[in-house]
């Protein structure tokens, strides 16, 4: 098992959100909006927790995206804001996958991902690969 937490403000846009424009000659044209800096601060972080192998067999993964508690948000609270949650971890399974966390992001059955607001921001992850008799 590997568990850790990331002090860091997590990220409030991902590359996976799509723009879009029209050209001069009426064409559409879609484009990735990217969020290198936040892509860029998850990686550093987290290449100080790769495993010293990878994982191999089916992984469950939860993750906690916690935001900074303001005013008017209690530390604990769900946060509800952009990004989705699907997006936060396309993007965090991405990395974790260049990184060699697992051989390939397939490997992941299992996905609990929350996000709150918290007194401490951050990112806990804990990475659980399935029992032999879970993966037969």
């Amino acid at each position: 098992m590997t568990k850790f937490f990331m002090p860091m403000i997590p990220p409030t846009s991902t590359h996976q959100q799509v723009g879009h424009t029209i050209d001069k000659q009426g064409r559409h044209r879609f484009y990735q909006r990217g969020n290198g800096e936040a892509e860029a601060k998850l990686t550093a972080h987290l290449m100080k927790h790769i495993p010293e192998q990878p994982y191999t067999r089916a992984v469950q993964v939860v993750v906690k995206w916690c935001y900074p508690a303001t005013g008017k948000h209690r530390s604990g609270e769900p946060y509800t804001n952009k990004p989705d949650v699907d997006n936060l971890c396309k993007a965090l399974f991405d990395i974790m996958t260049r990184l060699h966390y697992w051989n390939d992001d397939k490997q992941i059955y299992s996905a609990v991902v929350e996000k709150y607001w918290s007194d401490v921001p951050g990112v806990f992850v804990e990475i659980e690969e399935a029992e032999e008799h879970e993966t037969n």
